[in-house]
């Protein structure tokens, strides 16, 4: 791949991003405070999917299995 088509691709999903947000009118401290912001949120959803979501899907399989009739691990 051509790096410099890479390099104009991501500046524009930068781009894309600013004209989304609306941030592109703030001032320089403004923006920087807004990315962090969004930034940690962003880390925090997905720290919480990676710790939480395995657990309840394993117990909605479980739940679902024993309302179909699957036999509890224990009797097989």
């Amino acid at each position: 791949m051509d790096v410099k088509r890479v390099k104009d691709y991501i500046y524009w999903l930068y781009y894309q991003y600013l004209l989304v947000t609306c941030s592109y009118v703030l001032e320089p401290w403004e923006q920087s405070m807004f990315h962090t912001v969004t930034v940690t949120v962003l880390a925090m959803v997905l720290y919480t999917a990676y710790v939480f979501v395995p657990i309840h899907v394993r117990l909605a399989l479980q739940f679902f299995s024993q309302i179909f009739g699957a036999q509890p691990e224990s009797a097989v």
